[in-house]
């Protein structure tokens, strides 16, 4: 089986009774026990990237000191210890702990090694594997960059891994971080509290600084994605890195009218951007912080800071670990700060001679539970893989670390009231989040909350926070929000950026839904300018039952009355002079085409049908025409008796004697019978609703398509003409014997009755538009049985002896012999 042998460099340069003497001095980085758990916190973070000509092994302690690392550092141990001295978890099983001075990203190396060898050998795990490390989990390291680059050497064997502050997204992806688990939330979890704070004090115009680090780089698309299903937008981000001009930066922010900027990055980049924040005399923000320094010491008593604004953020609740405040205060500083010169291995070291007890307890308290909650996660999952119980554990059996992983995926217990276990991503299901504010005192005071079990519940207390608008909440908006009734219309590539423009009539706007579009209102609805909702238009349509309808329906029954009884009269006196010149037969034609034509009437009320619809117009195209025809040939016989006879005798006698009249009519008949037939057949008319002219009514119409009526109105028209013509030809003729006269009457007060129609059609388009309608189809019936037929009922019935063949004579005569001088 191949080895893979390594040794460290304090081990080459120790003699064996150093090492054993080195191995047995008081250490805090190394505890016996009889299964360890592994440490990693960086208690001198490394703040700039190292540069080295040569290769050499990285020396933590010569980097800045860390108090809060320190104290998380201590946490551990204060943890390990606690569980020692407990009688039921893990009992008659001392726990130990091996820890490193983790302070780089890519150069802590050796550490991990010594983690994972065995009596410094690294070998591949087999089935049966005998020689086992007594290290069984590891928590740690602080930065999600560190946990990146080391977690694939601890994944390969699954010893696990619990992070109590790594919350990068990356970590869920458990086909490559399978062993890897976390008490702390995850990135999404802060994101999810940040955008709630945006959203809870209306501010939709944010900038977003982040480090350049896998932290801050996940925080930044986090951030993006979660806000694309809101209002907020980010008009401005920017990656932090130790060149960054931050004068620029600002100029940009300042530029864009941004007034909230979310600071997602770790300590150090913070204190960077606020520091320059303060010397280029930024002024009027809003600070967002995250977790990572949101509960520091330092950064709130900074001089200057008041001057720029109010810093609100996001942290862990502080939560007092019961025994850890006398475990500080007991340990004897002085005594192991000059051991530890010592150190076993590589970073097991740190300059503490200026320390005090009071500094390390009061120390950026963010992620102590959460070291807390991770030592005892592992030693419940020992405790179950042990199967510990009875007070005994079985200490016979060898431990390998997936079979501690196993356990540790089914953690459920309780730990200072709170249920630890995990999700099937390794995430904490358990937890919280508050919202604190840097007072004027330089502390930072929680105002509110976020609880993410057993369900979500957010809440701020506005009244604690001093915001530096004099009381007032601050304003962050690219655009302000737009009046009732008013869409907002997007302007660039961000949607808070807006104009607004009113909704017109027919739409409306739901903001709530979508508060970019003007939504149509169905045919049935309406709505004014700058509507929120549609009303339900109202139906209009004239009844049978109204008042005009009846009346009009009544003249048409008149009308059909008065014709049968001209008919009537007219065939008892059919042989009569009054009777032939009106027409003879064809008055019986006229009469009865006039009586057919009121059937257009009643079906100009009523709710509207396509039967009704077509027969509103076609009885009366159809049956006028020939009305018209007949008129247009009685006004030419006159015309040819008195005028044309005399001259053109033969034209006058074939037409007379091959029926003229009754060829013309049936030729006009078949003409417009054949024209309604094409036009109706090509586009037959049909109910309208008409929603235009009045938007909160719907009109039942018929819509009469050009198509249907042009053809048989031009026929219509020119038969007027015609008929205009041949009797205005025949105004000079006898008094008593001129129905050219009564025709021409007759015409004049149908072409002002459509006129005055059409001439209202234009300015009108209402219900009452079919009254008219049929009033002036009723008008245009009535102007020829008053003015042409009764007339000659009045002589039939009161003047007899004008009805006499003598007296016609001697009217032609008397005419005759006028013309002939």
């Amino acid at each position: 089986m191949p080895k893979v042998v390594f040794i460290t460099k304090d081990q080459r340069s120790l003699t064996a009774p150093a090492l054993a003497e080195s191995i047995d001095a008081a250490s805090e980085f190394h505890l016996e026990g009889d299964y360890l758990i592994g440490g990693l916190f960086d208690i001198h973070p490394v703040s700039t990237p190292l540069r080295h000509l040569r290769p050499e092994a990285i020396d933590c302690s010569s980097q800045p000191f860390s108090l809060s690392n320190y104290q998380r550092f201590q946490l551990m141990r204060f943890t390990v210890e606690e569980i020692n001295n407990s009688t039921t978890l893990l009992p008659n099983v001392s726990l130990g702990y091996e820890i490193f001075d983790h302070c780089s990203d890519i150069s802590n190396f050796p550490g991990i090694f010594d983690l994972i060898s065995i009596n410094g050998l690294i070998e591949p795990w087999t089935e049966g594997h005998q020689n086992v490390s007594s290290v069984v989990a590891v928590t740690g390291p602080f930065t999600s960059t560190q946990a990146i680059n080391v977690a694939p050497l601890f994944m390969a064997d699954l010893i696990p891994m619990v992070s109590y502050s790594s919350s990068s997204s990356v970590f869920t992806q458990k086909q490559k971080y399978g062993s890897f688990l976390r008490t702390a939330h995850p990135n999404s979890d802060t994101i999810e509290v940040i955008v709630n704070i945006l959203l809870h004090f209306n501010w939709r115009w944010v900038a977003f600084l982040n480090s350049d680090t896998d932290y801050g780089q996940d925080g930044l698309d986090i951030f993006r994605e979660r806000i694309k299903k809101t209002e907020i937008c980010m008009g401005y981000s920017k990656t932090l890195s130790e060149n960054s001009d931050y004068s620029n930066i600002f100029q940009q922010i300042n530029a864009y009218g941004i007034t909230v900027i979310i600071v997602f990055s770790s300590i150090n980049s913070a204190n960077a951007v606020l520091d320059s924040a303060i010397r280029l005399n930024v002024t009027n923000k809003v600070w967002v912080a995250t977790d990572s320094w949101s509960l520091n010491k330092e950064l709130p008593k900074k001089e200057g800071l008041k001057h720029i604004g109010t810093v609100v953020g996001v942290s862990q609740p502080v939560v007092p670990i019961p025994g850890f405040h006398e475990f500080i205060y007991s340990t004897d500083r002085q005594h192991l700060c000059g051991e530890t010169r010592q150190q076993r291995l590589c970073n097991q070291v740190y300059n503490c001679s200026e320390l005090s007890d009071e500094d390390i307890y009061a120390a950026d308290p963010s992620f102590s539970f959460f070291v807390y909650s991770a030592i005892y996660a592992i030693a419940h999952a020992l405790h179950n893989t042990l199967q510990c119980g009875a007070g005994r554990c079985i200490n016979n059996m060898t431990v390998y670390p997936h079979m501690v992983l196993a356990e540790l995926k089914k953690s459920n217990f309780t730990l200072l009231n709170q249920n630890i276990h995990f999700d099937e991503n390794g995430d904490p299901g358990f937890g919280s989040y508050s919202v604190v504010f840097w007072n004027r005192r330089g502390e930072a005071q929680e105002v509110g909350f976020y609880h993410f079990y057993p369900s979500a519940d957010f809440s701020i207390n506005d009244s604690e926070i001093q915001w530096h608008t004099n009381g007032e909440v601050p304003v962050s908006l690219c655009s302000h929000e737009c009046s009732v009734g008013f869409a907002k219309k997007q302007n660039g590539i961000h949607k808070c950026c807006f104009t607004c423009e009113i909704c017109p009539n027919s739409t409306y706007i739901n903001a709530t839904e979508d508060p970019y579009t003007c939504v149509s209102c169905t045919d049935a609805e309406w709505s004014a300018e700058g509507s929120t909702s549609c009303s339900l238009r109202v139906v209009e349509f004239i009844p049978i039952t109204d008042t005009g309808a009846l009346v009009i329906m009544v003249a048409a029954w008149a009308l059909v009355g008065l014709s049968l009884a001209v008919s009537v009269l007219f065939a008892i006196n059919f042989n009569t002079p009054v009777v032939r010149s009106a027409g003879g037969p064809m008055c019986f034609l006229i009469l009865i085409c006039l009586s057919l034509c009121s059937i257009c009437v009643y079906f100009h009320f009523g709710r509207p049908t396509a039967a009704a619809c077509i027969l509103r117009f076609l009885p009366f195209l159809l049956f006028y025409t020939v009305c018209l025809a007949c008129f247009v040939v009685r006004s030419l016989q006159v015309v040819c008796i008195f005028k044309i006879a005399a001259k053109l005798p033969t034209l006058y006698s074939r037409w007379m004697r091959y029926h003229g009249q009754w060829w013309f009519i049936a030729v006009i008949f078949a003409i417009q019978a054949f024209l309604l037939l094409v036009g109706y057949g090509c586009r037959p008319p049909g109910p309208h609703n008409e929603t235009v002219m009045y938007p909160s009514k719907i009109i039942l119409s018929c819509d009469v398509g050009v198509e249907a009526c042009t053809a048989p109105s031009i026929v219509l028209v020119t038969l007027c003409f015609l008929c205009f013509i041949f009797s205005y030809m025949g105004k000079d003729l006898p008094k008593n014997y001129n129905e050219a006269k009564s025709i021409t009457f007759c015409l004049i007060l149908l072409t002002l009755t459509w006129t005055l129609l059409f001439t209202i059609h234009i300015l009108y388009q209402g219900k009452y538009i079919q009254t008219l309608n049929g009033l002036a189809i009723i008008s245009s019936l009535y102007s020829f049985l008053l003015w042409y037929f009764v007339p000659k009922c009045v002589i039939i019935i009161f003047q007899p002896q004008r009805n006499t063949q003598q007296y016609f004579q001697g009217l032609i005569q008397s005419y005759t012999k006028t013309i002939s001088q």
